[in-house]
């Protein structure tokens, strides 16, 4: 069996700006001293006279990436997670969200996974903070496939965009031939029948694999990948939940405010369903390395399989 490709999201992130560099010559980077870890250095090599470092300066640099989208530019401003959306949280809101700029935010090293960094520096909120600010779309992509493809639509969205990235390398799931990715639209990576495991990020391949073993214990899990948690896609989740019964949510962020949140929204709406929400629950980080981590939180495939064994059990 041949082994599965790796690739952490942050690689995608740097190396889809350079390859759509060309492409879009409105297109600008900027950075908060942080090119090397964000994989922005890659379009900065390629593009230097479009790349900017801001320096230890994040709202600020969220600033100037308001300013540069007013005469015609489309900007990436580029920082870890804790930082775009924790530290500019205010310019984010105020500077690109109210006047609904043509801003992107590529934010890194978001969730558990930044490892050793320790708490400080694992941003678990940030879905939660982005999906308040109207008119913000709020991507947290599965692999590098999934990555290349929102920094894409995100260029030809017409509106600010926050896009979440990874530190750590995760299985390229997204590879078949027909991939095709929207805004907005969520897919079935597995039909299932007994229950709806719906996820975001990293959790994708956990949730694949927590569906395996599922499987050989003769229960039926429909997996959905869902990138775009703002606007979600409400049609397939309800149809899924309609379908099982029971659905589970499982995400690299807090239980409060993300992909879990969302999921929930929708069906106390439009079809009441019993839901689990796998994630952080309520709690920080720590510092440890990446897979350990999801280890401990119950984030990695046994983690999530454990959890909806014991849901659809009771």
């Amino acid at each position: 069996m041949s082994e599965i490709k790796k690739i952490a999201t942050r690689e995608s992130y740097g190396n889809a700006l350079a390859e759509l560099g060309a492409q879009f010559p409105n297109l600008v980077v900027l950075d908060a001293d942080l090119a090397a870890a964000t994989k922005t250095s890659v379009f900065q090599k390629a593009f230097p006279e479009r790349h900017i470092d801001c320096g230890i300066a994040e709202c600020n640099m969220v600033g100037i990436g308001a300013g540069l989208s007013t005469v015609g530019k489309i900007p990436f401003v580029s920082t870890f997670a804790m930082f775009a959306a924790g530290r500019a949280f205010e310019q984010v809101r105020n500077s690109l969200g109210y006047p609904h700029l043509n801003v992107k935010i590529g934010a890194t090293h978001a969730g558990v996974t930044v490892g050793e960094d320790g708490a400080s520096h694992q941003c678990n909120e940030d879905i939660a903070l982005m999906r308040t600010i109207p008119g913000m779309v709020v991507m947290n992509p599965a692999d590098d496939v999934e990555a290349k493809a929102a920094v894409r639509a995100a260029i030809e969205h017409d509106g600010p965009v926050y896009l979440r990235f990874g530190r750590a390398a995760c299985p390229v799931i997204n590879d078949g031939p027909d991939y095709k990715f929207e805004i907005g639209k969520g897919t079935v990576l597995k039909e299932g029948t007994d229950v709806t495991i719906v996820a975001t990020g990293i959790c994708v391949s956990s949730a694949l694999e927590a569906a395996e073993k599922l499987a050989e214990e003769g229960v039926s899990a429909e997996v959905i990948n869902i990138c775009t948690i703002k606007p979600l896609d409400e049609e397939l989740i309800i149809a899924s939940a309609k379908k099982t019964g029971k659905v589970v949510t499982a995400e690299e962020h807090s239980v409060i405010g993300g992909l879990g949140s969302a999921v929930c929204d929708v069906l106390s709406a439009a079809a009441p369903t019993p839901v689990k929400k796998v994630g952080m629950q309520d709690v920080f980080g720590e510092s440890g390395p990446a897979m350990a981590l999801l280890e401990k939180y119950g984030l990695d495939g046994t983690g999530v399989y454990k959890s909806v064994k014991e849901f659809i059990g009771k």
